[in-house]
């Protein structure tokens, strides 16, 4: 290869050698048809503005223009395509750069915005040191790390179908994805780090969620997350809000592996508007989701493979081999019942909807229950559907979505969240016909918890913004399968703090020979997965606003009459709307009342649109033997139940734990 200028005999081949190699080829002016200037020319076409494919792509996708002018100096941030990028969009990889940053060594990772695949150069990152330690090098430290951040639903429909196996449009229009080996939450590998600070502040103990890890266990976990997310070429960065209330509201981050994992959180969380997001800064907390990664098992505390831990000092959680987004969900959910009261306000697992009268109620109770049915009314605004606050100005959303059951889905008996699950929205293990791509809601092959999330603005008539004035009533809502609780009960204050505690249901076991019985289910606060302090506490901030408010409490009995499951019948949902309507309107709180026997609980003599016959239990069981038996064996599950709590001293002096103790079943 003589003359290629190389004398040590190795072959190199210049860019400028590579032009010269070949003739060029050169046209003019007005020379004949046949030169490549003329040939096929189309008169009609107007001029192109671009020369290559690529160039022709980027005219296919418009950008959007900044909604809060440029500051002063700002120009085009290096390795980003496209017009000029606002300088907030700097500050974010820096926050971002941090929140990755490991725990040994001084810098975050090398950001860049964008996808890798789009990005064509990177000539300088300001950020990011130009030196580190030699012993701290690793090959991640050597690569730019891609941040997507904030991307629109239909960008990460995209990132979904092209890099996520598993991801399908549906025909309505949702995203069809799959949560992996873990199709729903995983309560048993959740760890709380236990400090100095949370040792004397959280619940601890029997009946207690939080199971206790140190925080050298925590930042073991940590670095295993942030070194795997590190490792890759690109994450998914959602920076929003909790919280509908502006005064309150939590700043999240939430760094992903997922397109997935990016769309559900984009549908939960409330979205920020273009002008806050670049004002956004710190989080308040931030979520390392490394799911696909599985932690080490070797690790202290560790049980399994999976591990979802907190840390409320740091204010950070860490999900290590579980890809079911519902962890962040209600891992969120958890730093709020924790966060909240700290401020006075109390945190709710409940339903809350809004008359056209500005009258609010809240919903507690368990699956099944009808919470989520009952809460949605057609001519009530809905305010939220799950998790919510109640704060000295009111009630507030605390999400910006819904998160809600599809097994059996039906477009009769569910027509809001029937016509939610389209475009944007995120079904969760469903199976669907292969060829026309119509979801079977019936279909348990993958799972029984197949879920959809979509943003709370699917739903007609919501309220948005998701807030409004102090409730007037407080429904909860219990699926009593023995069928002996009344349809509808008014709870004095005392009664309303025993049976919230208690956040008590029935459930219907399996069949053996034919033989069916229910299972009574008791979770305190109708939601002790997920709270931080001793349910006492939830409880009293309860009675306490209530007190104030002149707030009712009411117990609505869903399930089943007239017997147990299996010789009883349910309760038909158009009297229970009869009985929610009533409470509405303040009907009952005019109705004449008479107590039963062993829980003491009133019951109104008539209800319009009620049968009168069932609105007393015993009178409508055929064997009142059978009934007292059955009504003495429920009384005794409530009592046992609710001596995890009597050890707990509610007040300096305990006259509120005497008062609720007594407001439970007497026998």
């Amino acid at each position: 290869m003589a003359g290629n200028g190389n004398t040590d005999g190795e072959f190199s081949f210049s860019a400028a050698a590579a032009r010269d190699a070949l003739p060029r080829i050169t046209t003019e002016k007005g020379a004949k048809p046949t030169t490549s200037s003329d040939v096929c020319h189309d008169d009609t076409a107007s001029p192109v503005n671009f020369q290559t494919i690529d160039e022709l792509h980027s005219l296919q996708k418009k950008r959007s223009a900044p909604t809060t002018p440029l500051k002063e100096g700002g120009g085009e941030v290096m390795g980003t395509s496209g017009p000029t990028t606002p300088v907030s969009g700097e500050s974010m990889l820096q926050s971002v750069s941090a929140s990755l940053a490991s725990l040994t060594r001084e810098t975050g990772p090398k950001v860049i915005k964008g996808d890798p695949t789009s990005t064509s150069k990177v000539a300088h990152v300001p950020h990011t040191p130009t030196s580190v330690p030699a012993a701290d090098i690793s090959d991640s430290a050597l690569k730019f790390t891609h941040v997507l951040h904030n991307l629109s639903p239909a960008e990460l429909y995209e990132q979904a179908i092209k890099y996520e196996k598993g991801s399908f449009v549906t025909s309505t229009g949702a995203l069809a994805t799959l949560s992996g080996a873990k199709t729903g939450r995983s309560p048993k590998d959740k760890r709380v780090v236990k400090d100095e600070t949370t040792a004397s502040e959280l619940w601890w103990g029997k009946g207690s969620p939080n199971i206790e890890m140190d925080e050298q266990t925590f930042l073991v976990n940590r670095e295993r997350a942030v070194d795997y997310l590190n490792s890759l070429d690109k994450v998914f960065v959602n920076d929003q809000y909790l919280n509908w209330d502006p005064e309150n509201r939590i700043k999240v981050r939430i760094v992903s592996a997922r397109a997935y994992h990016s769309l559900f959180m984009h549908n939960m969380c409330i979205r920020p508007t273009p002008e806050e997001l670049e004002n956004f800064g710190t989080p308040d907390f931030t979520i390392y989701n490394a799911g696909k990664f599985p932690c080490n098992r070797f690790t202290h505390y560790m049980t399994s493979s999976t591990s979802v831990d907190i840390n409320l000092g740091r204010r950070e959680m860490v999900i290590l081999g579980t890809q079911y987004a519902g962890e962040m969900k209600k891992g969120l959910f958890g730093v709020m019942h924790y966060l909240m009261p700290k401020r006075k306000i109390l945190s709710l697992h409940s339903g809350c909807n809004m008359g056209k009268e500005g009258d609010v109620a809240l919903f507690f109770g368990l699956s099944g229950t009808g919470k989520t049915t009952l809460s949605t009314d057609h001519n009530r605004y809905l305010i939220g559907d799950d998790e919510h606050c109640w704060s000295e100005t009111g009630v507030s959303n605390i999400e910006g979505g819904c998160y809600a059951k599809c097994i059996d889905l039906s477009r009769e008996k569910e027509p809001d969240i029937w016509n939610a699950i389209k475009f944007g929205t995120v079904l969760e293990n469903v199976v669907f016909d292969e060829h026309t791509r119509e979801v079977d809601y019936k279909d348990k092959s993958v799972t029984e918890n197949t879920r959809a999330a979509y943003p709370i603005e699917y739903i007609p008539n919501s309220k948005i913004p998701c807030v409004g004035p102090h409730p007037k009533n407080v429904i909860l809502l219990a699926c009593d399968a023995f069928g002996v609780l009344p349809p509808i009960s008014k709870l004095d204050l005392a009664q309303t703090m025993y049976h919230f505690i208690s956040g008590y249901t029935a459930l219907v076991a399996g069949t053996e020979e034919g033989v069916k019985e229910p299972r009574a289910t008791f979770s305190a606060c109708f939601g002790a997965a997920f709270i931080m302090l001793h349910p006492t506490k939830y409880a009293a901030m309860l009675a306490e606003k209530m007190q104030a408010q002149g707030a009712i409490g009411w117990l609505v009995n869903t399930g089943w009459s007239g017997g147990s499951y299996g010789s009883g019948s349910r309760i038909k949902l158009a009297y229970t709307r009869k009985i929610i309507d009533a409470i509405h309107s303040g009907s009952l709180l005019n109705a004449t009342y008479r107590k039963t026997e062993i829980f003491g609980l009133e019951i109104p003599n008539e209800v319009e649109g009620v049968p009168s016959e069932i609105l007393e239990p015993m009178n409508a069981w055929e064997d009142k033997v059978a009934y007292k038996d059955t009504l003495l064996k429920l009384a005794g599950l409530f009592r046992n139940n609710f001596e995890t709590f009597t050890s707990h001293k509610i007040g300096e002096d305990g006259k509120l734990t005497e008062e609720i103790l007594a407001a439970g079943p007497n026998f």
